[in-house]
Order: structure tokens, then sequence, then C-alpha cells
């Protein structure tokens, strides 16, 4: 107590007031994971929920990348070795290529499709090429992760869509992540394109911080409802390189926040090193027995309900997490650019990577291929509007003639009005006139009412004056 009295006389107002805060931080701050390493050595650096479980949802990729990136390594296939997507693999929620079953695609650009669009389809399509299924690369994925020591990972497919037995924690993707900059640093480069292009539509890579922060160079992004906002990120200044993991954010935006305010204070060294004991390297961290939290209550309820997707443009309230106090280390450093203005700004410009169907083409044949594309593209596209309008054309006309049959249904069933009884007031002023046709007969005797003449049209006023003569 002695001790706390003199750590709090002395300390800074601002460490106090941060500490303050904590009291007084949202729920969010308590379902999130996080952990910063230096690549090299492992050595944990921050480390906040690290051990717990949880849903791992695209990150899932990096393993998929990581094991068909050793296949191709050990020589058992290419970056050429084209697959074929397959019904199942076409099946796949979105975010996807949306290829047709049978549309064929090397590994390189199934690899660079799935790691910057996060397309499920193009992980299913690698999963089955390197594995021959689903279920032979998830055992495949589960044996590589047994070998680097990620304790407390399983999977049970290749892209990381909604699945119980889908789990991993901060920690085990820290070491994942360490393995690919150390077991494959020729092909390293698939986890940090900026974007791609395939035919007209150019996809940015939805880590936030490549082409954003200083030295970012990679890794991916994931989300579904259960798991809320995940990222693994690097970055590498004068030599030296970190990997921070932050899972269960509330926003594509805090995610990359949260990992922007971890890698500064990792560069800038940590202020208050003195105050906790270390924390030893990134595989000694004990793992948690627990269940994975899920988040999709906060996630997906109501007017918060979003896909299984890495797309997302949302931005948050006190994104900068200045006063949301979310650890107790946030906020001490004054960076010069807010990270939330940090990820506002447009990426550095680059020029994307083009990415086709079929198989590896230079030159000519390459800008065929993605000319060709670009073509089947706008194909799609006004097939899409043309079913979408003659659904639209059917859906009309299925309205009319439901309207037209109910009111000839209604018409049916409306019973006849008798002429007399149709309108009283009507019927008074027949009844008046008759009356006064009967005395006038009374009065003329056999002279019967002549029916009236037709009247002339009536000629226009002349005021005595003869008409003009045309012309």
């Amino acid at each position: 107590m002695q001790t706390l009295r003199l750590l709090f006389r002395y300390a800074p107002i601002k460490i106090i007031a941060l500490a303050a805060a904590l009291v007084l931080a949202p729920r969010w701050a308590h379902a999130e994971a996080l952990l910063l390493v230096e690549a090299d050595t492992g050595k944990v650096l921050e480390a906040q929920n690290a051990t717990y479980p949880w849903y791992p949802a695209s990150v899932t990729k990096l393993m998929t990348a990581y094991v068909t990136l050793k296949a191709v390594k050990d020589g058992r296939i290419t970056l050429d070795t084209l697959f074929t997507v397959s019904p199942t693999a076409a099946s796949q929620s979105p975010s996807k290529m949306g290829y047709r079953p049978g549309t064929q695609v090397t590994v390189d650009n199934a690899l660079k499709m799935m790691l910057v669009k996060s397309a499920n389809d193009m992980a299913v399509v690698l999963a089955e090429g390197v594995g021959g299924s689903i279920d032979g690369f998830s055992a495949m994925m589960n044996d590589t992760a047994r070998k680097l020591g990620m304790t407390q990972t399983s999977y049970v497919n290749p892209n990381g869509l909604p699945a119980d037995g889908q789990i991993t924690s901060a920690r085990d993707l820290a070491i994942l992540a360490r393995a690919i900059i150390r077991d494959l640093p020729e092909y390293e480069y698939f986890v940090h394109i900026p974007s791609i292009r395939y035919g007209r539509r150019v996809v940015q890579n939805f880590n936030k911080l490549i082409g954003r922060y200083p030295g970012a160079d990679g890794f991916k992004t994931g989300f579904i409802c259960a798991s809320g906002y995940n990222l693994v990120a690097s970055a590498t200044r004068n030599g030296k390189r970190l990997i921070a993991v932050v899972l269960g954010a509330s926003s594509g935006q805090m995610r990359a926040v949260r990992a922007i305010q971890m890698l500064d204070r990792g560069f800038n060294g940590n202020q208050l090193s003195w105050l906790k004991s270390p924390l030893g390297t990134v595989d000694q961290l004990a793992p948690v027995d627990a269940t994975p939290p899920n988040l999709r209550d906060d996630m997906c309820n109501g007017r918060r309900h979003r896909p299984a997707s890495d797309d997302d443009e949302d931005t948050i309230a006190g994104a900068d997490g200045e006063a949301t106090g979310g650890t107790l280390l946030a906020g001490l450093q004054t960076p010069t650019v807010k990270p939330s203005e940090l990820l506002a700004a447009a990426p550095a410009p680059s020029e994307p990577v083009l990415v086709y169907t079929g198989p590896t083409r230079t030159g000519a044949a390459l800008i065929a291929a993605v000319a060709a594309d670009a073509d089947a593209q706008t194909a799609t596209k006004h097939r899409g509007k043309k079913a979408h309008a003659a659904a639209r054309k059917d859906a009309k006309a299925a309205t009319r003639t439901a309207a037209k049959t109910d009111a000839d249904a209604k018409a049916a069933a409306k019973p006849q009005a008798k002429p007399a009884e149709a309108k009283p007031g009507a019927a008074r002023h027949v009844a008046a006139k008759h009356e006064a046709g009967g005395k006038t007969a009374e009065k003329t005797g056999s002279d019967a009412p002549k029916p009236a003449k037709p009247k002339a049209a009536a000629k226009p006023k002349t005021d005595g004056k003869p008409a003009p003569k045309d012309g």
C-alpha cells in the first residue's frame, strides 16, 4: 500500500487520469484481446487477454496461405499450378470472387485474391487443390499448428467462416505470423499487397495500415459476428519489426487504431515498462482454458447487422481511443498525427497487382487475359441488370393481375341495386317530375306533350352588326 501511495504521489497527472479512466472504460475494452511482440525474438511487449480462446474469422487464411506456400516451397505444387473452382467453392458466402464452377485459376492468383480481397471461395479452391478436400486440408492445417506450437488453435475450414470448432488466440496468431516471416521470406510479399485489379475492378487491402502507417508490411484482417473485428498487423522501422494482434474490436476502424497505438508504443519505447515484470516470449504465455467469447449480440443484432465480411467502412465516435482508456498505456505517447486522421488519409499511390483467371500469362497474352476478364465482368453485370429488370417487370405484372382479379371478385360479389332504391334523392326527383307531368295532362286533356325538339346551335352574338366575312 505504501508503494502505491508513493507511486501515485510522484506519478505524472496523465498516468493518474488514465488509470482513473480504466474504471469508466467501455465494455469493448473488456471484449478485446491485444498482443504486441518483437518479430525476431518473440519478446512480448504488451498483452491483454492474449491467451483467451477466440474465433479467428478470416485471419484463418494466414494458415491457409502458410500451408499452401509450404507446399510450393517443398516442390509439391508451383505458383503456376492450375486449380479448378468447384461447386463447393463457388457456394461459399461473401466475401468472394464469385467465379462459376469450372473456372481455373493459378495458385499465385488465388493467393492474391484470398489475402487482399479475403475471398472465401479462393480459400476453398486452394484447400481442395492442396489437400484434396476441405476436411483433408483442415487436417493439414491442424498438424501444422501443432508443429508450430499453436496449442490453442483448431481448424475445420480454410476461410474462417463461422464454425464452433474454429478457434485460436492472439498468442497463437503471433506465433503463426512469426513463422510466416521466418519460414517463408521469399513469399512474404503476399501478405502486404496494397491492392489488386481484376478486370475493371480494383480492390484495396482491408488491412488499413497498408500504405498509411509508416513501415506497415503485413498481414491480414478478419470478421464474423461472433469474433468481432480482428487484425494481425506488422510494421518495420530502423530494422526493428513488430507484430500487433487485435481481436474483438468494435469496427474495422477500431482494430486498425488499436494496432497503431500498440505499434507506436513499441517503436517509441514503453515509458512504463518498469511498472510491470517482464512478460517473457510469446511461446511462454500460459493458455487460458475457457470458452471463446461470443460477440454476436454486440456485433450483429438489430441495426448492427453485418455479413461475415472484412469489408468495413464503419467509423465510430472516439475511434482514437484516447478518451476510452482501453489499456493503461493508451495515450501515453503523443503522436504527431492521430490514428483516425492517419487512417482517413488516402493510401500511398501504388499500382494494383493484376489478377486473372486461366494459366499464367505474360506480355500480350496477359493483356488479352485481363481484357477477357473485363468483358466477362461486363457481360455478367448486364445479365444481372436484365434479370433484375425482368424480375421487376414480372412483379409489376403480377401485381396488376392480382389487383384486377381482386376488383372483379368484389364486383361479382356486390348485389345489384334496385332502380328505385339506388339513390333516394334521385328517386324523389323522378317522382316530382312525374307528378308535374300528371298535372299538365289534366289541364290539356288529350293534348299529350310532344317531345321537345333539339335546340339549334346557339348563334354568336353580333350586337346587331353583320358578321365579318372570311378573309
